[in-house]
């Protein structure tokens, strides 16, 4: 009978009690952080664009063919939770993006420290603050675990390749796609990569063809979900095809609405007090960070393997995921988008401090952890609402939260407009950048673009105006707004046609608000 030597057992027993420490961390960070801010904040934009399509699932409705949406998975997994809970709010909703993310933040920690033991918890304790502290917007919280996710499935098969390993990885990148196709992109690019990367790196180890092989039929696997939806769901299919058409024949000229890159050169000096000034230029250097990070990375790698030179598996990943993420970050170059591109970074800097000195390592990890909260910490719903009194109590559906003042202001209107306009049996159009409108007061939308900010085709208008004389929507929002200051990203620019179709069929209400527009029904 073989028995462990007290040594080996020592060892596991320590392991498992820093694994189960980690858990409870996390555990103890997510609580803190949701306690703190789970009912501050609320955005009418992005946030109602999760959470009406969330509800919209659960009244039997499908995601892309009946709505814009982003991936199922998020709306399928959030969906699930409100049928438990019997509720379908945006607290409920924020719970659900939570929990997801606790997962993800489980599943990179656990390979953190198992490829390195000798960090205290009280260094990854800061590691996870720095994270943390990117995670801003809640709805976006899907966005920002998936790169974890991805880098520790990348991390678990350039440690030991193997087909079970190879099929798990494509596994894991199916299902990550279910959640965000661009996320599944990235997963493919990176796993090509680290294919490429492990060519003849280590004997007994599957071949190109075999390893693709694996691979490929765990990605089938992972998108089960999303290729059932695609062969049995009536209209899914071509609902889908429209969508990722101008990507797939290169069409769309860009994957978002651009922005001008914010190089710290570029900050506007004279106009800005010292703090936003600093904030501005760290924000700079942070952009910088993401291509410099990936292409050196990607250097230091070859030269790493053309002198066989052992590379933290971690830290491999992390790189060879880190440019495609840039291209994410950089095709609308604003914060939200840094926050969730910035993850693969920050993962390569935890891999690269834990080899350092003590010193260096505590310097690196007090330094990274003191940049991030300096960078997002004023952009925190929580932080924002409990300063200069920003935020004021209000029924949100039925949560209260606390909200910005100016998004309080737009809900009375819509609050006062429902009693007066919108019967129960009636719905309305709010756009194009208000989506909670719908989730907030419970009405189907009466056009599928719920969220209509890009330009849009005469046939594609034509056939929106044909969904709202069926709807027969009794009151019309309309926000003419220029996104972005960009006068050609007006409602009336973007979408002219059902703008003049509004303002042939709804008479103009004055004296109720002075932007955004609202119209009442001809008919009535």
């Amino acid at each position: 009978m073989n028995k462990q030597s007290p040594t080996k057992s020592k060892y596991l027993s320590n392991t498992t009690h820093q694994i189960i420490l980690i858990l409870l961390m996390i555990l103890t960070v997510m609580i803190t952080l949701f306690l703190w801010e789970g009912r501050q904040g609320f955005s009418m934009s992005d946030e109602g664009f999760l959470w009406y399509g969330t509800q919209r699932v659960l009244a039997g409705e499908v995601p892309f063919r009946d709505f814009d949406s982003y991936d199922i998975g998020r709306y399928y997994w959030s969906a699930a939770l409100m049928q438990l809970s019997g509720d379908n709010g945006v607290i409920t909703l924020r719970i659900a993006a939570v929990i997801f993310q606790t997962i993800a933040f489980c599943i990179i920690f656990l390979v953190l420290i198992r490829n390195f033991k000798k960090r205290s918890l009280a260094f990854w304790m800061l590691a996870m603050i720095s994270l943390v502290a990117w995670m801003v917007h809640p709805h976006k919280l899907f966005d920002v675990s998936l790169p974890m996710i991805l880098i520790a499935s990348l991390s678990f098969l350039i440690e030991q390749p193997s087909r079970y390993r190879y099929f798990l990885t494509g596994l894991i990148i199916g299902l990550v796609a279910v959640f965000g196709r661009n996320h599944g992109l990235y997963g493919v690019i990176g796993s090509i990569s680290v294919m490429l990367y492990l060519l003849r790196q280590r004997e007994n180890t599957p071949n190109l063809v075999t390893a693709f092989s694996f691979w490929f039929l765990g990605v089938l696997t992972g998108y089960l979900p999303m290729l059932i939806f695609l062969a049995v769901v009536p209209g899914f299919a071509t609902a889908f095809w429209d969508i990722i058409r101008p990507v797939v024949l290169l069409e769309a000229k860009s994957t978002n609405i651009p922005l001008p890159v914010p190089w710290p050169w570029r900050v506007p000096f004279i106009k800005l007090p010292i703090i936003e000034i600093l904030r501005s230029i760290t924000i700079g250097f942070a952009f910088i960070s993401l291509l410099l990070f990936g292409i050196a990375g990607i250097v230091w790698l070859i030269r790493q393997r053309l002198h066989k030179n052992p590379v933290s598996p971690v830290l491999a990943a992390a790189i060879l995921v880190a440019l495609p993420y840039a291209h994410y970050a950089f095709s609308r170059a604003d914060l939200s988008h840094l926050a969730r591109s910035i993850s693969p970074v920050l993962i390569g800097i935890f891999a690269i401090l834990t080899n350092q000195s003590k010193k260096i390592a505590w310097s690196g990890i007090v330094l990274l952890c003191s940049v991030s909260l300096f960078i997002m910490l004023p952009f925190h719903p929580g932080w924002y609402c409990c300063s200069n009194n920003q935020c004021i109590p209000m029924k949100v559906g039925g949560d209260n939260l606390k909200i910005p003042l100016r998004t309080a202001q737009h809900l009375i209107i819509l609050n006062k407009l429902e009693k007066q306009f919108i019967p129960a049996d009636r719905t309305f159009i709010c756009a194009p950048f208000c989506p909670s409108a719908y989730a907030v007061i419970g009405r189907k939308s009466p056009m599928w673009d719920i969220y209509a900010t890009g330009p849009r085709s005469k046939a594609f208008q034509e056939a929106e105006i044909q969904r709202i004389k069926a709807a027969n929507p009794s009151l019309a929002i309309i926000d003419n707004s220029p996104l972005d200051g960009r006068d050609e990203l007006r409602f009336s620019n973007t979408h002219p046609i059902i703008d003049q179709y509004i303002r042939d069929n709804f008479k103009r209400l004055n004296g109720v608000a002075q932007n955004p527009v609202v119209y009442i029904n001809k008919q009535e």
